[in-house]
């Protein structure tokens, strides 16, 4: 929703919580007329305050990510990730084949 719609919306609703509010609280015209103003400038200046919060963290936190730094820590864990991959294959490898030739021995020494 574009921001200029949302004040609409929330100006809107503030016009009728205004209404409801002076018709149950007011016992004249003026008195109704004073609660839906107030009310309604309310909402309408809550709803500016929502939106101005709400495009400052959208651009703050847009702006603030180091994305080169990230990219660069995660190429440094891809290639760790890497290396400790080759060392576990490499360390599978000598354990296949210890077990292998362990199996041989206990084989020839059975026979």
């Amino acid at each position: 929703m574009l921001g200029e719609n949302f004040v609409y919306f929330f100006t809107v609703q503030g016009f009728f919580v205004g209404i409801i509010f002076g018709i149950l609280k007011s016992f004249d015209a003026e008195g109704l007329f004073v609660y839906t103003f107030l009310i309604t400038i309310f909402f309408y200046l809550f709803s500016h305050i929502i939106i101005a919060l709400y495009y400052r963290t959208i651009t703050a936190k847009a702006y603030l990510f180091p994305k080169e730094d990230h990219e660069r820590d995660l190429d440094s864990f891809v290639k760790e990730i890497n290396k400790r991959e080759k060392l576990i294959d490499s360390a599978c490898k000598i354990t296949d084949l210890a077990i292998k030739m362990n199996s041989e021995d206990l084989g020839q020494e059975t026979a």
